[in-house]
């Protein structure tokens, strides 16, 4: 089984990734976490990926396919794949569905975390994070319980804020991602694979709506 997981910068697709991983043996291809690894690696296409971002340049689809194509061979034994982040547009979405045809799979469900932008850029705006962790919190919903101390790692002062989030700088990320992937609902629409979920519900609640969505396939 594979899933697309949609939805805006801070809707929380990695958290639902992460859980459909642990429960169903799936593997989550982040392709924002894929090029950083491949970026590090003396593959050729490590290399390749290394020297466009070197230059600044954008990395181009073609050699994200080839990234997903290269993990998805050498994973053969996983129950399936989550991608999240892509695809984010209508030649993407194109391509990753001719790549699954020559592997002799297919995208069964592409599941839309759908927020409100108000009250999301309220969610990330009061975020910040453990810089030797990873550990995320938030000043209204998830403060550490010690000030100054992560809960799960104990450092001390060791949080750090995302410089992007900010409410500027997170509209223009999200009137990105609306002009980017917004065919996108359509286009898995016609498709019959569209599952919405309210991407501000409890994690939990989220997390058995996708099951629910999927199980039947399982």
């Amino acid at each position: 089984m594979n899933v697309i997981l949609l939805g805006p910068p801070g809707a929380g697709k990695g958290t639902q990734a992460k859980l459909l991983e642990q429960k169903l043996s799936m593997l989550q291809l982040s392709t924002g976490d894929m090029l950083r690894a491949a970026k590090d690696e003396q593959s050729e296409i490590g290399k390749k990926i290394k020297l466009i971002m070197a230059e600044g340049n954008l990395v181009t689809d073609e050699i994200v396919i080839e990234l997903i194509s290269e993990k998805i061979d050498k994973s053969s034994k996983c129950a399936g794949f989550i991608f999240d982040g892509f695809p984010r547009t209508l030649y993407q979405a194109d391509a990753l569905s001719e790549l699954m045809s020559s592997k002799k799979q297919s995208i069964d469900f592409v599941i839309e975390m759908r927020v409100d932008d108000s009250q999301l850029i309220e969610r990330i705006v009061g975020r910040y994070s453990c810089k030797e962790c990873g550990e995320v919190y938030h000043k209204v919903n998830k403060p550490e319980q010690k000030k100054g101390i992560c809960d799960n790692c104990k450092n001390i002062n060791a949080f750090i804020f995302r410089e992007d989030d900010n409410e500027e700088a997170l509209r223009t990320r999200l009137f990105n991602y609306y002009r980017e992937t917004s065919s996108l609902i359509g286009y898995y629409y016609a498709k019959k694979k569209l599952t919405t979920v309210d991407g501000l519900l409890p994690i939990e609640t989220i997390h058995d709506l996708i099951y629910q969505a999927t199980e039947n396939n399982l």
